[in-house]
């Protein structure tokens, strides 16, 4: 069973890659190609993904006794290009 943190992380890495399939490849060929499909495809999967990653910062955050700049800086990610990659490095990484 996955702990809490690895489903975050999975979560996290979904997110960021659909945000820059939706970001750079599906919105370019919305709007240079007039064609909408991949906008459709990848829309609403990364609405959800955002949401579950969203809910599940919430939960690390309170597992891992986060302080609130450091939940904001994680739920801001999520917004920013690349940004849960950064979050990753930065927050979640896996102890050794």
């Amino acid at each position: 069973m996955l702990s809490l943190l690895n489903s975050f992380r999975i979560v996290a890495l979904l997110e960021g890659v659909s945000y820059i399939l939706l970001l750079f490849i599906a919105t370019p060929i919305k709007y240079l190609a007039d064609n909408p499909m991949f906008v459709k495809l990848l829309g609403m999967p990364h609405g959800v993904l955002f949401l579950v990653y969203i809910v599940l910062a919430i939960m690390v955050g309170q597992q891992l006794k986060w302080n609130t700049k450091t939940l904001l800086i994680v739920l801001a990610a999520s917004l920013i290009p690349f940004g849960t990659f950064y979050i990753e490095k930065k927050y979640l990484k896996p102890n050794k």
